[in-house]
Parts: C-alpha cells; sequence; structure tokens
C-alpha cells in the first residue's frame, strides 16, 4: 500500500516468510499409526496411578456395588443418570434422577453416582461420554462427592486404545483424580472445579 508504514515487527516477519518459504500442503489424511494399539491391562497399575491422583478405589462384584455405594453416601442425598442401573443404588440413599435439573438443585446434593466409558491404565485416567448411564457433564461437577463404577472389560492400556473406543462427537470428561489445582505457592486446594472426592468402584466384567 502506497504512504503505509513498515514496522520492524513487519520486516522481522518478511524475513521469516522469506525464509521458511511457502507453506507445505495439509495431508488430506492424518497418519495414525505413530504408537500402536494395544497392549496387556494390568488393573494393579491402574488402581495404583487412581490412588497417587488421591482416588479410592473399592473392588468389588456388581452386586456387592450397592453396599459401597451405602458405606459412601448412605443416608445422604444423590443425583444420579437416568440409565444407571438401579441395582447399584442402595435403599439408604435418596437418589434423584437427573431430567435436566437445574443447577442450584445439583449444587445443594451431596453425592454423584455414574457408570463410565472407558478408563486407561497408562495414564489413571477415567473417561465418561455422557452415555444414559453417565449423564450430562454437570451433575459430576458440581456435587462433592463422585462414585464412578467401572467394568474391568472397560479399562484400556493405552490412549490410543480409549480413543479407538470412543466416538469423537460425543461430550468427553476426562477424570484423574479429584478436582484439585495449585496457587503459585503450590498449596494444593481440591474441588474447586469438581468434587472433591472420587471414588472408583471397580467392578469384574
Amino acid at each position: 500500500m502506497v504512504g503505509a508504514t513498515v514496522t520492524s515487527r513487519d520486516v522481522v516477519l518478511g524475513r521469516l516468510r522469506a525464509a521458511l518459504g511457502p507453506a507445505p500442503a495439509a495431508p488430506a489424511e492424518v497418519a495414525r499409526d505413530y504408537r500402536p494399539a494395544g497392549g496387556g491391562v494390568d488393573l494393579d497399575v491402574l488402581v495404583r496411578r487412581l490412588t497417587d491422583y488421591r482416588a479410592t478405589v473399592h473392588r468389588c462384584a456388581d452386586a456387592e456395588v450397592a453396599r459401597v455405594v451405602d458405606t459412601i453416601l448412605g443416608g445422604r442425598r444423590v443425583v444420579v443418570p437416568p440409565g444407571l442401573p438401579r441395582h447399584w443404588l442402595p435403599g439408604t440413599v435418596a437418589a434423584l434422577t437427573d431430567d435436566d435439573l437445574p443447577r442450584q438443585q445439583l449444587a445443594a446434593v451431596d453425592g454423584v453416582v455414574t457408570a463410565a466409558a472407558v478408563a486407561v491404565v497408562e495414564t489413571g485416567t477415567v473417561i465418561l461420554d455422557a452415555g444414559a448411564d453417565q449423564g450430562r457433564r454437570v451433575i459430576t461437577l458440581l456435587p462433592d462427592v463422585h462414585v464412578c463404577v467401572l467394568r474391568t472389560d472397560q479399562v484400556v492400556a493405552g490412549v490410543p486404545d480409549a480413543l479407538a473406543r470412543l466416538a469423537p462427537g460425543r461430550p468427553l470428561t476426562w477424570i484423574s483424580g479429584p478436582s484439585a489445582t495449585s496457587d503459585i505457592e503450590l498449596d494444593r486446594v481440591e474441588g474447586v472445579h469438581g468434587p472433591r472426592h472420587l471414588h472408583v468402584v471397580l467392578v469384574p466384567r
């Protein structure tokens, strides 16, 4: 442009562009063979990693899930997704099914009980995909206690294995322990942007 002022920034960026040359064409398909999926699943490693993240792990049979939930949340109010298996809930909890409940009501309950979509041994991560037995993301963020029931056949070795099982269009929540953050002095604070307490109930399948 005639009369335009050329700044030092323009000069530097111009030299960089000239040195780099034209941008390469984007590949038609992104290679996904950077790391092979598969591998053995070691449940003990998953338990150790979850524990390292300050989650509490309970290993029991499917028929004993209600007893575990009673130990954690007995006598308290919980919210549950519409598709949660009801035999996981003891009679000692006041269960409220989420049918688009307002956030104020969700924040007032004591805990939430959900299933899971998949878990990763390598990272100690449990992933939810908003399925009928997991519900909306918000119900696992506002209550103070999250009890997540995980089947052993949902556990995979690495992240590529997990991604192969997940639909990319679904809202995914990746959970590695209770919600936690640290300030500049590294003081750990839990419960700032999610539950302070995470209980993973691992059942064989």
